[in-house]
């Protein structure tokens, strides 16, 4: 199908015969990153339990290098595909360099003897994850997050085209999600390994993936590029979000704004006002913010926090009703904050001054 190295035709899964998921159809080529995002029980794991065949399709087909997976042996399939799932392994007297070593069992024949090639793979397998420092430690003495290290390891170390990871990052601090991550796209790029996993964390799913594949109700919602994929209120729709808000174009989640009369205005813009804008938020202040403009870096927080937000379009001009709107909130208004500096007040944004300058005489500017 169109040389798609990965491909589901009409796959429904499920459990004891009953559909959860129909007429699945994901493609991937070789060398790409799909990840699967949806809310939590949408069926993703499903999914993906039914790709490695640890489950069996209700219908359909997987197709892996122009062959039905289902007429793989277990030795073909386990050459061509690895896995890392969540759940934790407890190997007994395993050090870390024996379960990287495990990924070569494919590899070797009946009595499992790893040849110095095949240890130079683990080796650099091991240093590739960058655990080379926990080879000899026992892995069941290990943290959660080093044992997701050590499994990718194990599953590099299997070379295969094609990786299966669910929710590789959820035991991760946020170094070694984003240096677990780094190592999935540059092998993807360097060595053209396929990868398709689920995530939590939707700023990286729209980062580094190739393909995103949404899970919603009983079928794949969406399927595309991240650019696609991420458009304006369809996250918080895919997710049934009630409270807070999602910013499509920055990956921001927001808390729900402070509700009431804003008592504060904030005169910020250029990314000044973002840390303000939170931590009024956060003492339950609702507060006015303006004159934004709408491609400002302080607008998707200001427009998911502010009690009162007054914006232009991009590049437009300040104009005198929104000038007024804003002295009408200051008037309002308990206290005036600016985090811009004086500098910046001109050309398109001399107006703000004159704001400044009109808090200034009402005696609202902080002493």
């Amino acid at each position: 199908m169109d040389n798609y190295y990965f491909y589901t035709d009409q796959l429904t899964v499920g459990y004891n015969g009953v559909p959860l998921i129909k007429n699945i159809r994901l493609t991937l080529q070789k060398g790409e990153i799909l990840t699967l995002i949806g809310p939590n029980g949408a069926g993703k794991t499903t999914i993906l339990r039914s790709i490695i065949q640890q489950l069996e399709p209700i219908c359909g087909v997987v197709w892996l290098d122009d062959k039905e997976t289902t007429k793989l042996s277990r030795h073909e399939l386990a050459q061509k595909l690895s896995v890392v799932l969540t759940e934790r392994v407890k190997p007994e007297l395993m050090t870390c360099r024996d379960i990287v070593a495990t990924g070569r069992y494919p590899y070797t024949g009946n009595f499992g003897r790893l040849s110095k090639s095949d240890w130079d793979i683990v080796e650099e397998s091991m240093r590739l994850v960058h655990i080379t420092e926990l080879a000899d430690r026992d892995f069941a003495q290990t943290s959660d997050g080093q044992k997701q290290r050590v499994m990718l390891a194990r599953a590099i170390c299997q070379q295969p085209d094609i990786i299966v990871l669910d929710e590789p990052t959820s035991f991760l601090d946020i170094r070694y999600k984003l240096e677990f991550l780094a190592i999935l796209q540059n092998m993807s790029r360097t060595r053209q390994l396929s990868v398709i996993m689920s995530l939590h964390e939707l700023d990286l799913a729209g980062r580094i993936s190739d393909k995103i594949a949404c899970v919603r109700g009983d079928k794949v919602e969406r399927f595309g590029t991240p650019e696609e994929i991420f458009t304006a209120g369809y996250i918080p729709q895919l997710y049934q979000m009630t409270v807070g808000s999602y910013d499509e174009l920055t990956g921001d989640m927001e808390l729900p704004a402070a509700a009431g009369e804003p008592k504060i205005v904030v005169i910020a813009g250029g990314g000044t006002g973002t840390s303000l804008f939170r931590r009024l938020q956060r003492q339950g202040q609702p507060f006015a913010a303006g004159v934004l403009w709408q491609n400002d870096l302080d607008y998707p927080t200001a427009r998911a926090l502010a009690a009162r937000l007054v914006s232009v379009p991009a590049f437009a001009a300040l104009t005198e009703d929104k000038l007024a709107e804003m002295r009408s909130l200051i008037d309002g208004a308990e206290q005036v904050i600016c985090t811009l500096g004086r500098e910046h007040m001109r050309g398109a944004a001399a107006g703000l001054k004159d704001l400044l300058a009109y808090a200034e005489k009402q005696g609202k500017l902080p002493k």
